[in-house]
């Protein structure tokens, strides 16, 4: 089977190398010249454990492909993913100008019935949209070629991509006709051997489950985060009561920790999107407008916390460990850390920084406005603070006693709440949390 995937970034990238990886010959498609030649030497330009392997054994099998131009490939295969990106517009929306410029190049060269599935996470109608681009440019043509549209919205988790897209709790898939879901079938039957669980549905419905499920996380993660705040402020300590709610079988245990907020590129662009779907259709979201609210609020806490232990920060060296959203991963797309260093910056601290790998891609974003150092306990010298943004596994234990003797003062804020508060204080040192 023959298929071409349309953008390279984590999500296209990732698909094409795990499709390839079960015999399927991809070819994976991007305007971007530079990345295109970049990936055909075998550079991997993102960041994701195990994917430059993968991806250098198929292309090294003749199974991966990389090109700039869809119409090289598009008359040899029975199926295209549109995996480009869906940005969000200044009101919040999702821009589709990308997915719609994919449609109009599928309907201005395809010669024979294809399958045009969506990967990216778009709002519901977006289908139609991409349906009627197609149809538009056919009819330029004069052409009546059978097609059709389908919706298979991704569910990574950068870090975990590649284990997620071999071994899928679920996938979603929507169509229109038996004959697009015969088709998707096979594509996924490879990776569901043993027990199938590829849910057929409407598009629309399809579409929608995309963001209501990244939803629904974001509210657990900002509803924990309002009761952390609050524990704060009542003296109650958020990980008992995250234990005492979990118990609930009702509630569960999952995405149910208190930090310094999420970050990333599908949790903060989705919010947004679901919300000015809302919005477009007449109907106030209310709680996941309060979720963005709750989830702007919160990248500042450890901010919040280092002026009060420190007061007035001009003149102050604090130490974030931890740049990247999240661990596993160098995208800093939304990432608290960001915000913490715009507010020490402009408070007047020197800013010191340590990443296991997202320290080039910092340097991309920001400059040399902080101090890049080689290692976490380069990072601590002479520092009045460290926060912990990042919760690297590295990170987790600490020579808590070098670390002493290298801090000018020994406060730690622990933004993702992976520190022991007894050990610390035993250790001499100043201990904040999130509502602990």
């Amino acid at each position: 089977m023959n298929i071409a995937i349309v953008g390279t970034g984590y999500v296209g990238l990732v698909s094409g190398a795990c499709f390839s990886e079960m015999g399927i010959d991809v070819t994976c498609v991007d305007i971007d010249t530079d990345k295109i030649d970049r990936l055909r030497r075998g550079e991997i330009p993102i960041y994701e454990p195990g994917l430059d392997e993968l991806v250098n054994r198929n292309v090294e099998a003749g199974r991966l492909h990389f090109t700039t131009d869809l119409t090289e490939c598009l008359d040899n295969v029975e199926v295209v993913f549109s995996a480009v990106g869906t940005p969000p517009d200044e009101d919040g929306s999702a821009d589709l100008k990308y997915v719609l410029e994919v449609a109009r190049t599928f309907g201005r060269n395809i010669k024979k019935y294809t399958i045009l599935v969506t990967k990216s996470t778009v709002p519901v109608g977006t289908a139609r949209k991409v349906k009627a681009a197609i149809r538009e440019e056919l009819d330029k043509r004069g052409e009546d070629i059978d097609f059709e549209v389908a919706s298979n919205p991704e569910f990574l988790k950068e870090g975990a991509a590649i284990k997620d897209f071999m071994s899928p709790d679920r996938v979603v898939v929507g169509v229109e006709s038996e004959r697009a879901q015969k088709v998707i079938a096979k594509l996924y039957r490879p990776f569901l051997t043993n027990n199938f669980r590829v849910y057929f549905m409407d598009i629309p419905s399809a579409e929608m489950t995309k963001y209501a499920a990244n939803a629904m996380l974001a509210t657990r993660i900002s509803f924990m985060n309002d009761i952390a705040n609050l524990c704060d402020l009542v003296g109650a300590n958020v990980n008992m009561v995250r234990k005492g709610i979990g118990t609930d079988a009702r509630i569960g245990n999952k995405f149910l920790y208190s930090g310094c907020g999420y970050g990333g590129s599908c949790f903060p662009k989705d919010v947004k999107a679901l919300a000015h779907t809302g919005r477009e259709y007449g109907y106030a979201m209310g709680v996941i407008e309060a979720v963005e609210a709750t989830n702007e609020r919160q990248k500042s806490i450890v901010y919040d916390k280092l002026r009060r232990q420190l007061g007035d920060l001009r003149g102050k060296t604090v130490t974030l460990w931890g740049l990247a959203f999240k661990p596993e991963t160098d995208d800093m797309r939304e990432a608290p850390a960001l915000v913490v260093i715009d507010k020490l910056l402009a408070d007047g601290a020197t800013v010191k920084v340590y990443d296991p790998v997202a320290m080039t891609e910092c340097k991309r974003r920001i400059g040399d406005s902080v101090v890049y150092c080689k290692d976490m306990y380069d990072a601590v010298i002479d520092s009045d603070a460290v926060a912990l943004v990042t919760e690297w596994k590295q990170f987790r234990m600490p020579s808590w006693s070098a670390m002493k003797k290298l801090m000018k003062s020994p406060v730690i804020v622990d933004g993702r709440n992976i520190y022991d508060r007894h050990e610390l204080e035993d250790e001499g040192f100043v201990y904040t949390a999130i509502g602990q």
